[in-house]
């Protein structure tokens, strides 16, 4: 087994290599809140759109030119300037509660409806993940905490999902990206907490 993950490995080409560095890349940049991330995404989500459409998983081929066009709307918000702009905002987890189950069941429908036309027993999976992903993006262009939480669970299917689809590298990149939703988390949430502190003193003040 150990033997066949290291022929795979071997045999991933450039254009892979090269787009796992440009996301290793995004994912730092934006854990620290640097422009310069939407770049690194923009680049590895174009390799990405075309490599995922070689193997038949088109929703993630979609996903990745959506992620494209995020890039550069990302990039707009985050040099908007403003205070307000550059703040990490939180969202009540009774929204989530609610949110979750809706883009499930979208999911599942696109899953159906691309049936016929496309033959992966992963497709489901494959719908699941884009729609989540979808949202979870503006969510980190608009700065919302639990984007980070979204993207945990959001890596972990998609580790598994390009696995199943012998993408190999990227499944490893984005098993390794489960390390960085918890980094990415943990670095929003100390300056949400410094927000929430610097907001109470003014308001005593």
């Amino acid at each position: 087994m150990i033997h066949t993950f290291f022929e795979q490995l071997g045999a991933t080409s450039a254009l892979e290599w090269a787009a796992v560095i440009l996301a290793l890349g995004y994912v730092w940049l934006a854990a620290r809140q640097n422009n310069w991330c939407w770049l690194c995404a923009f680049v590895s989500t174009a390799i990405y759109t075309y490599l995922f459409w070689q193997v038949t998983l088109p929703f993630q081929s979609v996903l990745n030119f959506f992620y494209m066009l995020m890039a550069v709307y990302g990039y707009y918000q985050w040099q908007q300037g403003t205070e307000e702009g550059n703040q990490v905002r939180s969202w009540p987890w009774l929204w989530h509660a609610l949110l979750v189950p809706v883009l499930l069941l979208v999911g599942w429908g696109l899953s159906l409806v691309a049936e016929g036309q496309f033959n992966n027993e992963f497709l489901w999976l494959d719908a699941c993940i884009q729609v989540l992903s979808v949202v979870t993006t503006f969510m980190v262009a608009h700065k919302i905490l639990q984007n980070w939480v979204y993207w945990f669970f959001i890596n972990l299917a998609s580790a598994y999902l390009y696995g199943q689809s012998g993408l190999v590298l990227s499944a490893c990149l984005f098993a390794g990206y489960i390390g960085f939703s918890v980094y990415g988390y943990v670095q929003w949430h100390a300056q949400y907490r410094h927000q929430q502190q610097a907001q109470d003193m003014h308001v005593y003040s």
